[in-house]
Order: C-alpha cells, then structure tokens, then sequence
C-alpha cells in the first residue's frame, strides 16, 4: 500500500462531479463513489434520470469556464427531488462576483483550488453526516402539494357524483360483502397504501378479491410480472406491477375484477378527497417510488382517479407497455380539463368488462 492510498481522503457518500478544470484532482484523490461529466446536457440528462433510491449525496460544480454553472445550480434547486441535495462549487480563481451569486443561492459551500484536500474532504463528510439530503416521499409530499391543487369544478363533480354513487350502490356493498366472506377468511375490505396527486400517501378501498396472504406472495412471483421484461427494466424493477393469471385471486375475486365491482369502495376515496372520478391511477409505495425521476413525475402533478386514459386505451391487453402507461399518465396530468374527464366516464363502461386476467 503506498503512502498516497494511505493519506487519501475517505468520502462515504456518492458524487457526482461537472467540470474539466479540477477533474484529475476528484478523479485521483478522493477515493469515493464519482460520476464525472463535464457535458452540460450529459449532466442535465443524468439528474433528469434520478429517483429516490438513486440520488447522489453531494453535488460537485466548477465555476469557471462554465457558463452554465448558475442556471444548473437554479434548476436543481426548482426540483424537488433535488433541492435538498448538497451543492458545492470548485474554483480556480476567486472572484468575489461568483461567490456572491452563489451565496444568494444558498449553496453549501464554495472552494477555491488549491485546498487542503483532507479539509475538504470533513468538510464534505461533515455536510453527509448533518444534513437531510435524500428527501422521504412525505415530504417530496408536501414540496409538490404546493404546485398541484384539484379545480374545484372537478372536486365538486367527484362531490357530488361519488356521493350519488354511494347512496344509489348501496345494496350491491352488502351483497357482495355477504359473498366475500362466505367464500373465504379475510377482511371484506382490501385497505392498501397508495400514492396520489402530489405523492400524497392515502389508504386505498377496493373489495377483497384475493387470497388473505396475497402480499406476502408477491416476491415469490416477481417473475410473473408482465412489464418485467420491458427495456425500462432492465437496469432495475419495472415501475408497475401486473401479473396475468393471478394465483391468488379467489374465484368470486376473479368475477369482481372482471366485471370491476372491486373497484367500488374507491367512491369513498373519491368523496373523501383522496381521488377524483377521472385522473391517474394511485399507485402502491415501491412502484411509485420508481416514477420520481423528473421525467416521469409529471404523472403526480396530476389527480389521482378511479379511471383514467390507460384503462379506457388498452387495459388488460398485452400490448400496453410500461412507456406507454407512463406517458398516458403524463399527458393526462397536463391536459385534464372537465371536457376529457366527460369523454373519458363516456369511454370507461365499455372499458369495464376485461378479457384477460390481469
């Protein structure tokens, strides 16, 4: 072991470092976890790409020769799942000008080369240790809650139509929790944690329609899944889940699935204020989890609905892919007026009765 491995700054945290200047000095001397780029759109595309189970710890931007370097800094700032990332800036040359902008910034800390490199590296350490930098879905929760608020013509619709439904379906919920329970052990009420508009967290009705144990069963299927095997998937889990086939739908669950009168009790999640009649479907916390890269987040600044544009386009066929669920959902989330919600309730019926066991 030679004396420059045993004096090298130990960072535990993983850095993404923008910038040629200073890149053998990151590069050679701090053993850590570093992506380097110094493409500005290669950079932008790599924070574009990150999810809550990918983000970097630290941030390192050189400031000179880099025209970008400001507007990079403000970018990441108007991302939610970035802004609480820490932001340090590397230099070359001090200039009282840069420093200010970046203090106006709030950026961690600013360096001006040459430094201690054992300085910088506690420095660094020390801003892991102490700062909250990977943001909980909770409170990306409420970060994004603050850009999304239901029109409230489309709240007084759901109101109104979803109390309605309640009142006039009321029959048919004790019917069918007579059935459910006479057919097999279980709640009759399936009660799940779901992700809404706004990554709110809510828990999600539907009637019980599978086995009492299905949760547990899930990972012992994973190879079932029929998105698995997408491109998207690849490099890790697929975003949704959806198995053909189900095991561990009971038979009177599979007539509710088919003919969708499991989905019912989501009136009370419509009247509560948890969904709308029309939106994107709320998704289960580790599928969610995968969809909070910039990309495809867009689909949660939008309602989280009962139906939607991907259950009345291909639901249950085997050639809705993953990439086209997603986009759906992001079109939907950006161009939902009450005239496509009417379109959409217009479309769902015909949509209700499935094919395929999905």
């Amino acid at each position: 072991m030679t004396t420059s491995t045993i004096n090298r700054p130990q960072i535990n945290a993983k850095i993404v470092h923008f910038g040629k200047l200073l890149k053998g000095v990151i590069m050679e001397e701090f053993d850590a976890n570093v992506d380097q780029m110094d493409d500005p759109k290669d950079f932008k595309r790599y924070l574009d790409q990150q999810s809550l189970l990918t983000l970097p710890d630290i941030i390192l931007i050189e400031v000179d020769d880099n025209k970008h370097c400001f507007d990079q800094i403000k970018e990441i700032k108007k991302n939610p799942l970035l802004q609480g990332l820490i932001i340090v800036l590397l230099g070359i040359k001090e200039d009282k000008s840069w420093r200010k902008m970046a203090l106006d910034l709030k950026v961690n800390d600013y360096y001006t080369y040459p430094f201690p490199l054992e300085d910088f590296s506690e420095r660094l350490n020390f801003l892991v240790k102490f700062k909250l930098i990977k943001p909980k879905l909770l409170e990306l929760a409420q970060k994004v809650d603050m850009e999304y608020q239901i029109p409230w013509t489309k709240r007084a619709f759901d109101l109104v139509a979803s109390g309605m439904a309640l009142l006039f379906l009321f029959p048919i919920f004790i019917i069918v929790a007579i059935l459910i329970k006479l057919e097999s052990k279980g709640a009759v009420i399936y009660k799940s944690k779901r992700v809404g508009a706004g990554y709110k967290i809510f828990d999600f009705y539907k009637f019980r329609s599978m086995r009492s144990d299905a949760d547990k069963m899930v990972e012992s299927m994973a190879g079932m899944n029929q998105y698995a095997n997408e491109s998207d998937a690849k490099n890790g889990k697929a975003a949704f889940v959806k198995f053909k086939d189900d095991p561990r739908i009971t038979r009177l669950g599979s007539f509710l699935r088919k003919t969708s009168i499991d989905e019912l009790p989501q009136l009370i999640n419509v009247f509560i204020g948890d969904m709308s009649l029309v939106g994107n479907r709320p998704l289960p916390l580790y599928e969610a989890e995968q969809l909070t890269t910039n990309e495809w987040s867009t689909r949660f600044l939008g309602p989280a609905g009962l139906t939607g544009l991907w259950q009345i386009s291909k639901r249950g066929k085997k050639d809705m892919s993953e990439t086209e669920r997603k986009e759906l959902d992001n079109y939907y989330a950006t161009n939902y007026s009450i005239f496509l919600d009417l379109k959409i309730i217009l479309k769902t019926i015909p949509a209700l009765i499935q094919k395929e066991e999905v």
